[in-house]
């Protein structure tokens, strides 16, 4: 798939990227989501995302347009984006960046209503508690069990060797269950 699509980026920029949208759009977003926690965010930033990378392939070769690997590449874009956002929100002291509660936004199952009530606070524990995790570990639990990348991509990603990788993700996860702990049991004895 990747193949086909770089091919069809080099022979045709205009409908390859149409292509490059349909297919890694939806990961961009979700992995923006889960990073921002916010659908508005997620999908202003995604947009910035295919707007930097359609200005950079403009200025590629057919030839390194046929060399890349989209999905990495986009999630580099992405990443990079977010942060810049991150860093100019914080230059601006006008509010701090808020973590929206995201529970809405996961498919409805049609459970009953306490069900969903439990569901929706789970939801809402996780998004929270993600966004306590440092910028590196978060990213990391993100692209590695949201959007199921591979070790190896992560490290490319974000430039650092595998190991490295492995252990963000081992101490975010650490640290997740550690915040959602307490969490979860005042939860469950709220609903009792």
């Amino acid at each position: 798939m990747a193949e086909h699509l770089t091919d069809r980026l080099a022979r045709d920029l205009d409908s390859g990227f149409v292509e490059l949208v349909r297919v890694h759009g939806s990961a961009i977003r979700t992995y923006l989501l889960r990073l921002t926690g916010s659908a508005v965010e997620a999908d202003d930033l995604s947009q910035e995302t295919f707007l930097r990378a359609l200005v950079a392939l403009k200025e590629f070769s057919p030839a390194r347009r046929r060399c890349l690997r989209p999905r990495a590449w986009l999630m580099s874009i992405a990443i990079n984006a977010w942060r810049n956002d991150v860093r100019s929100k914080s230059r601006r002291p006008v509010s701090a960046v808020r973590v929206e509660d995201a529970g809405g936004l996961w498919p409805d199952e049609r459970p009953g209503p306490e069900e969903r009530a439990v569901l929706t606070a789970d939801r809402k524990l996780l998004v929270d508690a993600l966004a306590e995790l440092p910028e590196h570990h978060r990213v990391a639990v993100v692209l590695r069990h949201v959007i199921g990348m591979s070790y190896a991509e992560m490290a490319e990603i974000q430039g650092c060797p595998v190991g490295t990788v492995k252990a963000h993700v081992s101490r975010g996860l650490a640290k997740l269950r550690e915040l959602l702990e307490p969490k979860a049991l005042m939860l469950k004895e709220v609903m009792m």
